[in-house]
């Protein structure tokens, strides 16, 4: 059965028992700030769990792209290593939203297993809660008896609360699970061990596929568990495990979910897969990363070096790794398996064919840098192993390497182990677990519960309407963090505030009591579908009423930056063409930032159009109109544009300023007459094929207007107020070149009389050409200087001396035959001699360089350099 009949079958199946299906979300989350990728299939669901919004439906169904980089089992540096662990991962499941429980979740399971795809009964065991004395939790025999009237007692077997309880976090809700295992072993090896012994186990052939979840608890901020009102069901299928099964093969990689792009890797490399161990990993870790990586862009994600976007740059590096090391290939050569899963997967997800291209480029262009890193990596590792006093390479070194350079840890010991050298791992672990706290430190978050105020509330948004309402308190929390301290969470009845969302930073603004008191916004977010105030202090009277007071000033600047992103998206589409798309933004009171697709630098002439063509529909003064309850269907029918990688509803709103028509969900101004005036400030590559604009409107464009005025009258000023400025200041240019290239020549003239100095006092010591001298050049006319003279004569030895603003410089250089020969190292020499001028250097065997704050110490460095050549030639 190939892996797209058995998707479609799995939810055709969950349709016939009345879930709608719906779609999978995005793989990158923007509304959670828990969580920076969906990493199971119930992330959509989460505000339903929590009971902060309706479900359309009590029953739903769906196949979920997921991406896991850590977790119970998996590591990112272990996938691949085995044939059932990946990167990202299709989660099918089936939901029910205080509908069904246990009984009908189980009963379906097993009939889909059993008699739709007809897996026999004797390769499945189930597993359900044993139970847990701390918790005060009792074995769960409600599904025991259920599974007892499917299953021969047997093969239900008990498992503890690390596999068979389920929690959504430290927090929230939470309840016992039932697995679903399958054991493909042979007959042979089933005769020797029961499958029952090797369930939870990690045995690559007896492996869960589906965890049915009963959430039915609530965990509290104390650790206490309460009882939800309502139960619900939250069940997950490995799609790709799945297909291992139903396709008789003992890996997943084997299965037609990976076949495709492995037989593409072999004809790009030219190795085989099932040769070796080595290469075998190489080629799943690729097939594994390039799905995540591209599916990742797909949906919004760029490789960068923060957040997120560290994590899937990452991920592709480890890939592209992986191939520089064992298949040998050293050029980008991943981005072309993007045509083969565009392919295999866009029937199922429509976005891998839409952003092939754009996929493509941003993988090919991410793979060139690593590669350039690498090459570079790979010049310091030299360097290392030339400074290196003994066989065994610093561990703090090698952190170095991987921590600034990304150079991997992996590949260092590898090239370390072929030259002969040892690599401190217990020192680079201590760094590497260093780091690691930093970070865990720097981001640890504890929240308290939720006190509730008014129950049975839900918050409403009234802030496209107004900026100041008469509210209160449903319900708050206290956040302590390292980062922010002690922070308080509220929740409002009704609410001005716009909560970060869509590229637009949330408001700020005040809580204002009668009696004066008043509590400070400092930012808005959204989280599982709550608008989260954030403030410092809480009220001192909770169930008292209050005005909450948007900031109007930051919501006007914010409000015109993100009005000028609409326009400036439509200019761009006019400009260069409608291949361009949105990419991402930042709307801020200050200013706005854009990214779009375009394959090119835009030229001064199309930036000027884009300019002219946003100033000329602010010029036309174009009324703000919406529709804030359309049909999705409706509004794209309208010519409505909607962004990649965001996830609608049924009902939408557009936001249109003349021809400008989009769907969004932020705050505007209502004549576009109110953003003044619009400046393109800079124009750059964030990406291969993706461009971004930063610009400013309103009060910024003013204050920058007044200051380039302040800067030309100072211009003009400076010189004697002429007529016509700029023919003044291309003069001065015009005379400042020709000064360069006359103080080029005395220069050369310069070096060229120091030359034949310094060749006249060369002396033959023991076979080598050396001089040590004390020159009046700089650190690069020194080097000029000493591989003119290395290129014209054998065996030479040079130390030159300089003083440059009170800084001392010095430069060895040995010709290549003696370092060859004679085993001579200027790095090595360098730092001897750099001691004396009270500074260090380095540099590579036949050339290096040091500085230093000593000039008084050159005299005796350049003697000590002429004592080490006298020695080495004594001893010789």
């Amino acid at each position: 059965m190939n892996s797209k009949l058995l998707r479609r079958q799995f939810l055709e199946f969950f349709e016939s028992k009345s879930h709608a299906k719906v779609d999978s979300a995005p793989i990158v989350l923007k509304d959670d700030p828990t969580l920076m990728f969906t990493n199971a299939g119930m992330n959509q669901f989460k505000s339903y769990f929590l009971g902060n919004s309706e479900p359309k439906y009590t029953r739903v169904t769906n196949s979920q792209k997921c991406l896991r980089v850590s977790g119970k089992h998996n590591d990112l540096e272990e996938v691949g290593k085995d044939t059932y662990h990946h990167t990202m991962f299709e989660m099918l499941g089936n939901w029910s939203f205080g509908d069904y429980f246990k009984k009908e979740a189980i009963e379906w399971a097993w009939e889909f297993l059993t008699e739709v795809l007809k897996i026999n009964t004797d390769n499945l065991y189930v597993t359900i809660f044993e139970g847990d004395e701390a918790d005060a939790l009792q074995k769960d025999t409600e599904a025991y008896e259920f599974w007892k009237k499917l299953v021969k007692e047997d093969r239900i077997l008990l498992g503890n609360k690390k596999d068979n309880f389920w929690e959504m976090g430290d927090q929230g809700p939470c309840g016992p699970a039932s697995e679903i295992h399958v054991d493909i072993r042979t007959d042979e090896e089933k005769a020797k061990t029961p499958g029952k012994d090797l369930v939870n186990q990690d045995h690559p052939q007896v492996v869960e596929i589906w965890n049915l979840v009963f959430i039915q608890y609530n965990r509290r901020a104390n650790g206490s568990l309460e009882t939800l009102p309502s139960k619900h069901v939250d069940t997950g299928m490995g799609f790709e495990r799945l297909c291992m099964v139903m396709q008789d093969k003992t890996s997943n990689y084997d299965t037609d979910v990976f076949t495709p792009l492995i037989q593409e890797i072999e004809n790009i490399t030219g190795k085989t897969y099932g040769t070796t161990e080595e290469t075998d990993i190489a080629i799943r870790v690729i097939a594994d990363h390039v799905r995540a990586v591209a599916f990742a862009i797909a949906d919004g994600q760029l490789p960068s070096s923060t957040g997120a976007g560290y994590v899937i740059r990452r991920i592709l590096r480890r890939a592209i790794r992986y191939g520089f090391t064992f298949l040998d290939v050293k050029t980008a050569f991943i981005y072309q398996l993007v045509n083969v899963l565009a392919k295999q997967m866009g029937e199922a997800f429509p976005e891998i064919l839409t952003q092939a291209e754009l996929c493509k480029n941003v993988i090919r262009e991410e793979e060139k840098s690593f590669l350039r890193t690498l090459e570079q990596g790979l010049g310091l590792l030299d360097n290392l192993m030339q400074d290196a006093s003994s066989k065994t390479i610093s561990g703090q070194k090698a952190f170095e390497l991987y921590d600034t350079f990304g150079f991997p840890i992996d590949l260092t010991n590898l090239i370390l182990s072929e030259k002969g050298y040892d690599l401190d791992f217990e020192a680079f672990h201590k760094e590497l677990d260093k780091q690691k706290r930093r970070s865990k430190d720097a981001a640890q978050t504890s929240s308290g519960d939720w006190t509730e105020v008014n129950l049975k509330e839900t918050g409403e948004f009234v802030g496209y309407d107004q900026t100041q309402a008469h509210t209160h308190l449903i319900k708050y929390r206290q956040v302590t963090s390292k980062k922010e301290g002690v922070q308080y969470q509220l929740v409002l009845n009704k609410t001005p505030f716009y909560p970060e969302g869509g590229g637009q930073v949330g408001d700020k603004g005040v809580l204002e009591f009668s009696d004066g008191n008043k509590v400070y916004i400092l930012d808005t977010k959204k989280e599982n579908n709550q608008i989260i105030h954030i403030s410092k202090t809480l009220p001192k009277a909770p169930d008292e009423e209050f005005t909450a007071k948007v900031d109007v000033n930051l919501r006007r600047k914010t409000a015109a930056n993100h009005t000028a992103t609409h326009l400036l998206h439509q200019a761009l589409r006019q400009v260069l063409g409608t291949h361009v798309e949105q990419k991402g933004s930042m709307v801020q009171p200050d200013y706005l930032r854009f990214d779009f697709s375009h394959f090119s630098k835009l030229t001064e002439e199309e930036v000027e159009a884009v300019e002219n063509f946003v100033n000329s529909r602010i010029e036309e003064s174009l009324s703000f109109e919406e529709e804030r309850q359309i049909a999705y269907d409706a509004a794209i029918e309208k010519g409505a544009i909607a962004l990649f990688g965001e996830k609608y509803g049924d009902k939408v709103r557009l936001v249109k300023f003349g021809n400008s028509m989009e769907l969004c969900g932020g705050t505007h101004v209502n004549n576009t007459s109110n953003l003044w005036h619009f400046i393109i400030k800079n124009e750059s590559s964030v990406a291969s094929g993706i461009r971004r604009i930063e610009a400013i409107t309103s009060e910024a464009a003013k204050v920058f207007l007044t200051k380039e005025s302040q800067i030309l009258d100072s211009v003009k000023s400076v010189l004697n107020q002429p007529q016509n400025v700029l023919k003044s200041v291309e003069s001065l240019q015009e005379e400042n070149l020709n000064l360069k290239r006359e103080v080029e020549q005395l220069n050369q003239l310069k070096l060229k009389q120091i030359k034949t100095e310094l060749q006249s006092e060369f002396k033959e010591i023991g076979g080598i050409n050396f001089v040590s001298q004390r020159v009046d050049l700089d650190a690069g006319a020194m080097k000029d200087l000493a591989f003119q003279i290395g290129g014209e004569q054998d065996n030479v030895f040079i130390v030159l001396g300089s003083e440059a603003q009170g800084k001392a410089l010095l430069a060895c250089y040995i010709s290549k035959s003696l370092v060859e020969t004679e085993g001579w190292n200027a790095g090595k020499i360098i730092k001897s001699l750099g001691q004396h001028i009270q500074g260090g250097g380095g540099g590579q065997a036949f050339f290096a360089t040091a500085g230093g704050k000593n000039p008084d110490g050159i005299p005796k460095a350049l003697e000590e350099a002429k004592s080490i050549v006298e020695q080495k030639s004594t001893e010789g």
